[in-house]
This record gives C-alpha cells, sequence and structure tokens, in this order.
C-alpha cells in the first residue's frame, strides 16, 4: 500500500458499501455526461453523413415503411435499420431534433462504459498472479480498475466525436463491445451453468444487434476474436460446448433475419447487391468512395483515436506477458480480461488494416479493449507502482506528446488553413481564446506530469491525466464544436429556412457544386444536387426546357451554391435573382420564359 488514497475504496466499503456504489453512479454519470451527454443537441447535423441518417430515419416516420430506409426520395441500402429505428424512436418522444439524431450514439456509448465497469470491477484483477493478495487489497484493486477503466473506455477523443454523431460507428461499437463483454462474463463463470448459459444468450443477441447495426462484421467480429481467444488458450472444444452453438444460431437468426427477408422482398436484387455486394465485400475487397490509405494507416490513426491514454497502450500491452502461454493456461479463466481484451483489439485492428477500404472510425470498436488494457496497467500502477525502465519511459512518452499536443495546437492557425466553407475560422479560435486554453491545458498536464515524476508519485499521473484531459474537453472541444457549426453549418440552415418560407409550390431547389445533405433534413423535402460545375449546363437546359413549357405548373427554379460555384458553372448575375446569403453559400432563383 502506498498511501490512505491508494486504500479509498476499502475505506469507504468499511464505512458503508451503499456509499461506494453511490459514489461509482456518480462518477459514471459525471465521466459519462462530460463525454457524450453535455450539450448533446446544441450544435445542427455535420454534412455529409449525419443528414443521410437523421433523414432516413424520419422518413420511416413519413412514410410508415420501418423495413426500406429512402433519403432524398430514393432508397439508402449503406446501413441496415437499427440505428434509423432508434432515431425514429427518439422523434416520437423528443421531436425531429439533433438531440434525437445523436441519441443511440450517446446511448450506446453510455451502456458499454457501464459494462465495461461491471466488467472490470467483477474480473479487473490485473493478471495471472501466484501471489496471495490481502482481502482489501484485492477489493480496492478491483475498485481502482472499474473507475480508471470506465473512464477511459469514453473519455478519449475517438469516442467523444462519435458518441456525439448521429451515425451507425458508436452504436456497432456499443453492440460489439457488450457482445464481447457478455461473452467473457459467460466464459469466467464456468461454476456456474445456469448463470453462463444467459450470458452466453446474451453475447449473441448483442451480435445480432450488431448485424442489425452495421451488416455481417458485426458477427464477424465477435467469432473471430472469440475464436482467436480460444485457439490461444486451447481450450475451444470446451468452450463452444458451453456456448450451445445450436441454439445461439436459431437465437441470432430470430432476431436478424426477419428483417433482412422483408427487405429483399421489398427490393429483391437493388437491395442484395447495393448492401452485400458494394458496402460490405467491396469495401473489403477494393478501395470505395476514394477511401484509400496505405497498409500502416491505422498505427498512425489508432494513438490520434486514444488521445490522452495512447502513450501507455504499449506497456499495458507488454506487461500481460502473453507470450508465457503455459501460464495463461494454468490460471482461473476470471484471470484472462486482459489477455481477451488484447486479442480483442489485435483481431480488430488486423482485420481493418487486411480490409481495401479505410477510415477513422473503423478503429472505433478496438478502443474499448485499449482502454480495458491502459485500465488495467493504471489499477496496478495504483497498488504498486513500478519503477521499471519501461514504466518510466511510457511516464517521458506521454509527457512529451503532451507538450507537442500544447505546440500543435498553439500552432494550429497556421496549420488550419483557408477552409473554403469556413474562411474566418482561425480567426474565431484565436478571438474566442479558444487555442490558447488548449495549448496551456496541455503544457499544465505536462509540467505537473513531470513534477509527479521527479518526485516519485507517478502513480497519479492519471488524475492528472484524466482532469486535464476533462478540461480540454470542457474549455476546448465543446466550444470549438460550436465554432465550426456557426461558421460551417449555420449559414446552411439559415437558407434551409428560407427555403422553407420563399420556395412557391412545385418549385424545384438545385444546389450546384457540392453536396450538403443537411438541406434535405432541415427544409424536409427533396434537393437535387449536381457535384460538377462542368455538369450544371447540360442539367440546367434540360430544366429550362421542362419549365419553360405551357404546361408546366411553375416557371422558376431556387438554385443554391458558392458564388465561385455559380461562376464556374456559367450562371452569370442578369441570368438569376439573389434571394439570400449567409457565410458563403447564396440562394438564388432563376425564372424561365414560357415558350
Amino acid at each position: 500500500m502506498n498511501s490512505q488514497l491508494d486504500r479509498l475504496p476499502t475505506l469507504l466499503a468499511k464505512k458503508s458499501p451503499r456509499l461506494l456504489w453511490i459514489c461509482s453512479a456518480l462518477w459514471l454519470a459525471l465521466i459519462i455526461g462530460i463525454a457524450v451527454w453535455l450539450h448533446l443537441g446544441s450544435t445542427g447535423l455535420v454534412d455529409e453523413t449525419e443528414p443521410l441518417f437523421a433523414e432516413a430515419a424520419r422518413q420511416m416516420l413519413v412514410r410508415g415503411d420501418w423495413v426500406t430506409p429512402y433519403f432524398n426520395e430514393a432508397t439508402r441500402f449503406d446501413k441496415p435499420p437499427l440505428v434509423y429505428w432508434l432515431m425514429a424512436i427518439a422523434y416520437q418522444v423528443m421531436g425531429v431534433n439533433e438531440w434525437s439524431v445523436r441519441f443511440p450514439s450517446a446511448m450506446a456509448a453510455t451502456l458499454l462504459t457501464v459494462a465495461s465497469f461491471f466488467t472490470l470491477y467483477r474480473f479487473g484483477w490485473p493478471r495471472p498472479s501466484r501471489e496471495t493478495h490481502q482481502p482489501t487489497t484485492q477489493t480496492s484493486w478491483l475498485w481502482w480498475s472499474a473507475w480508471i477503466g470506465s473512464a477511459i473506455v469514453i473519455l478519449n477523443l475517438q469516442t467523444i466525436a462519435w458518441g456525439r454523431i448521429g451515425v451507425s460507428d458508436m452504436l456497432l461499437s456499443g453492440c460489439l463491445g457488450c457482445a464481447l463483454l457478455a461473452f467473457f462474463w459467460g466464459y469466467a463463470q464456468v461454476d456456474d451453468p445456469q448463470i453462463q448459459s444467459r450470458w452466453y444468450l446474451a453475447f449473441y443477441s448483442l451480435s445480432a444487434l450488431a448485424v442489425l447495426t452495421k451488416g455481417p462484421v458485426g458477427i464477424v467480429l465477435p467469432c473471430l476474436i472469440v475464436l482467436a481467444f480460444l485457439l490461444y488458450l486451447g481450450n475451444w472444444r470446451l468452450v463452444l460446448k458451453e456456448m450451445r452453438l445450436g441454439r445461439g444460431l436459431l437465437l441470432f437468426l430470430a432476431i436478424t433475419l426477419p428483417w433482412y427477408i422483408l427487405v429483399i422482398l421489398a427490393n429483391g436484387e437493388d437491395y442484395i447487391e447495393s448492401f452485400f455486394g458494394y458496402h460490405n465485400v467491396e469495401r473489403f475487397t477494393r478501395v470505395v468512395n476514394n477511401h484509400w490509405a496505405p497498409i500502416w494507416f491505422y498505427f498512425a490513426i489508432v494513438p490520434l483515436s486514444f488521445l490522452p491514454w495512447s502513450a501507455y497502450l504499449p506497456i499495458a500491452i507488454a506487461r500481460l506477458r502473453f507470450w508465457q502461454l503455459a501460464r495463461w493456461r494454468q490460471q482461473d479463466r476470471s484471470t484472462h480480461l486482459g489477455l481477451f481484451a488484447l486479442i480483442w483489439f489485435v483481431v480488430v485492428f488486423g482485420f481493418f488494416t487486411i480490409a481495401a477500404t479505410k477510415l477513422p472510425s473503423y478503429t472505433l470498436p478496438l478502443l474499448p479493449a485499449a482502454a480495458i488494457l491502459v485500465g488495467l496497467f493504471w489499477s496496478e500502477q495504483m497498488m504498486h507502482p513500478a519503477t521499471q525502465r519501461f514504466v518510466w519511459w511510457s511516464h517521458v512518452a506521454n509527457i512529451v506528446l503532451a507538450i507537442v499536443l500544447a505546440i500543435g495546437i498553439g500552432l494550429s492557425p497556421h496549420w488550419l488553413g483557408n477552409e473554403p466553407e469556413m474562411p474566418q475560422l482561425a480567426e474565431v479560435l484565436q478571438q474566442t481564446g479558444v487555442i490558447a486554453w488548449g495549448a496551456g491545458i496541455w503544457a499544465a498536464i505536462a509540467l505537473v506530469e513531470c513534477g509527479l515524476l521527479l518526485r516519485r508519485q507517478s502513480q497519479w499521473i492519471w488524475t492528472v491525466q484524466l482532469l486535464g484531459f476533462v478540461a480540454f474537453v470542457l474549455m476546448t472541444v465543446l466550444p470549438t464544436m460550436v465554432i465550426v457549426d456557426m461558421q460551417r453549418q449555420l449559414p446552411l440552415r439559415q437558407l434551409a429556412a428560407t427555403i422553407v418560407q420563399v420556395q412557391k409550390p412545385e418549385e424545384s431547389v438545385l444546389m450546384i457544386g457540392y453536396r450538403k445533405p443537411s438541406l434535405v433534413f432541415y427544409t424536409q423535402r427533396p434537393i437535387k444536387y449536381i457535384a460538377g460545375p462542368s455538369d450544371v449546363p447540360d442539367q440546367l437546359d434540360k430544366i429550362a426546357r421542362r419549365l419553360s413549357r405551357p404546361k408546366s405548373k411553375v416557371h422558376s427554379l431556387l438554385v443554391l451554391g458558392r458564388p465561385v460555384k455559380l461562376k464556374e458553372a456559367g450562371i452569370k448575375p442578369e441570368q438569376y435573382e439573389t434571394i439570400a446569403e449567409a457565410g458563403v453559400h447564396r440562394l438564388v432563383r432563376m425564372e424561365f420564359l414560357v415558350k
């Protein structure tokens, strides 16, 4: 023991076990609230992906069709329906707004964090050991594992980002993560077959929900992770028998098959080719939508995604001594959580590294495993601070990382660039003091951590890291999101409101030069997009011929675009009437003479 603070959980438990659980509930509410729920709906939808999900869910309510998703009067087969269903339910309860759009993501992050907390509290012994520990030591150790690990699960850069965006990535990560944790609860409780069976059924059910969130990857990844884990330990025959695969398969199919059957019956080959062919097979085997990246892409993305804990991931992995296979096989299953998290991390990392199409969000499902690994490392440091050279170098690397972040944020106005839709972003960030706060917080983190390291109190570096990152989120990340929204998305919402006011009956709206799906959601009407300015003359010619006919009920067209895009498309100022301008965007009306 190092201090009274090390024994804090035990001291609280002796005073009142209920008090300890109340403190834990407040802890979870605080970290989850700051990470994903605080100001969740205070900014508009972010183009270009979030409005696609939001509008598809709204269309389910409008059409009364809960089988086939639609966007902008066309089917949208990109993703299965679970995220749309949850958004639509939130619409019915809370109204059609940004908070409802982001509810599934925030709830998935919440449930994943809570599940991680209880898993670490029950099985968070850092690694198998032959040492005999006092009950008080074990109690404190497990509570520190739960507190620290759950904080790391939710308080990292990518989880916060995707937990606040209304797309399917966080929901997939939540379903996958909870499914894998459910498997481990079943795997570890070999002495109680009845409880074990229930947890395995939860694993099958949650994997099925993952398939209803994003397709086959929802079952492929859990199966690969579980199989690799069992093969490594050599107990796969016994565990697979315990899992009762036949019963599990029936449950899995009962949850997943009905919707897939209905959507195929409704849309036939179009759905099969689009969803299974393009959005699954082709995404894995070849680059789609120009999402190419080199083979080392995720070696760079994962450390950035897992900030501010990245520096401790290598030592958290190495300390497991996973290569000592005989030692792991001799230990009780309940001590295998760290090894399971490592295989979970490696399988997801390897799977998406092999895939041809690469996106930063694909690494989201491995972050809970990384958080468990680092949480186990830090709980061990709380109870028995290590002085090994590699641990010391991890602390040094973490301090260097904080210094680099401080410098990078301080110099960010020079590398933010001149974003066409946010030309004043760097200037506004400087004026509001957001950049100064961000750089100052990371500089302070580095300074305090350096002091703790010199005073041989390195076990408390995690608290500095946590408090500093929370301050960074509150003082820099959330204000920056508001500023970016005002610069980038607010003008589009303003013009959407104008379109609703000035649009004539049956008058079409055309957006040229770029595509902003948020217009469809905020106007709640179809928008025609022409992304390439060179395509505009031919398209306008066709529209002009149609609108200039005497039988046409309307002889005008609303056009939205940046002035430079209007010019590139060959549209001259004398050809239109300016209706409104907001930000860099201009809304105009083009009149066509009746022939």
